[in-house]
């Protein structure tokens, strides 16, 4: 995908996404709808760090432009159904035992503190237990057969790289659900607004990835900004009970920390070309 179509794409959906957001507000209130812009900005802002994630897998596969576009469309799918799952699950347990609240807030708080503090994730296919797993009853070919993942040679079936690089991409998200999916709840449980937001910020993703792609060096402060975020909504969800800190006031630090994170981003690569 060229940069001027993937960025086309980009905003296409972020503006269909903010027309949902509309109808959320007529339909729903003011309320339900900052609920679903911060959860959308918040899941977006996380998307961010796991298409960079499929980047080093792409680098790691030694996979072409070409072939990326047909992983990704179907790694969405799965990304879509899997999270939809996730996103049930914790709903109704939840809904069962309040208290998971203070386990999804300690978790996020973790999550933050290693996103800037910590080094950075290491993918490590080998060490996936799926894909080994998968090896084990299913042969696979060396090289990679056009945009197959599956090809017969006389008379076997083998599976080509194609579909192993999309396994480790579906199991890499379910860890980065692990952070992404206890954020949005800490704006708000209704399961309605959290698929839904969720679903409109990986919507967008495949575009969004050539988008980064391209331009990764410019945001090298961005997930030290989603760390803080989620620090920010893991200490909201454990003070719930003492503090309560509405919707529009998460929204706002929410949006002002990516943008200062944003901003320092530009800021130092403006610098760097200045002295280049």
């Amino acid at each position: 995908m060229s940069t001027r179509k993937a960025i086309f794409w980009s905003i296409f959906w972020i503006v269909l996404s903010l027309s949902l957001n509309g109808v959320v507000l007529l339909l729903y209130g003011h309320q339900k709808a900052v609920a679903f812009f911060t959860g959308y900005i918040i899941e977006k802002s996380l998307s961010v760090d796991n298409l960079f994630v499929f980047l080093i897998i792409f680098t790691f596969f030694n996979v072409s432009p070409a072939h990326q576009r047909r992983i990704l469309n179907y790694g969405i799918i799965g990304v879509i159904i899997l999270r939809g799952l996730l996103i049930f699950l914790g709903s109704s347990l939840v809904e069962r035992f309040g208290w998971i609240l203070y386990i999804f807030g300690a978790i996020l708080i973790y999550s933050g503190y290693k996103m800037v503090f910590g080094k950075e994730k290491k993918v490590e296919p080998d060490r996936n237990l799926l894909l080994n797993w998968f090896k084990r009853f299913f042969p696979v070919k060396n090289s990679y057969t056009g945009e197959h993942f599956f090809i017969k040679e006389n008379g076997v079936w083998y599976a080509t790289p194609m579909i192993i690089v999309l396994i480790v991409v579906e199991t890499t998200d379910i860890v980065f659900a692990v952070d992404s999916i206890p954020a949005i709840f800490g704006i708000t449980t209704d399961p309605f607004i959290v698929f839904s937001s969720n679903l409109m910020a990986v919507l967008g993703l495949r575009s969004l990835y050539f988008v980064l792609e391209r331009v990764q060096r410019a945001f090298i402060y961005v997930k030290y900004g989603v760390g803080v975020v989620l620090v920010f909504i893991g200490v909201k969800m454990l003070i719930v009970d003492y503090i309560e800190i509405s919707t529009l006031l998460s929204l706002t630090v929410v949006v002002c920390i990516l943008a200062a994170s944003v901003l320092l981003s530009y800021i130092k690569q403006a610098v760097t070309n200045r002295k280049k």
